[in-house]
């Protein structure tokens, strides 16, 4: 199972909230293996945003079982 990182932005008018996958430098959806790696790059990304967004872990969705 792959796990990716959701950056989650909310509008400071509206309260809106908007949800966006983080992409790899391909513009493919960064899938990263090891569930303790995506979680530690989550963190950090939480705590070094100046714009106050929030990073979030969940698991791949879309993966197809041949």
């Amino acid at each position: 199972m792959s796990y990716n990182i959701m950056k989650i932005m909310k509008d400071p008018n509206t309260g809106k909230q908007t949800h966006v996958l983080l992409t790899d430098g391909l513009s493919q959806i960064w899938g990263i293996k090891n569930l303790k790696e995506a979680t530690k790059t989550a963190q950090m990304l939480t705590e070094n945003s100046d714009s106050g967004h929030v990073y979030e872990v969940r698991g791949e969705p879309c993966k197809i079982k041949k």
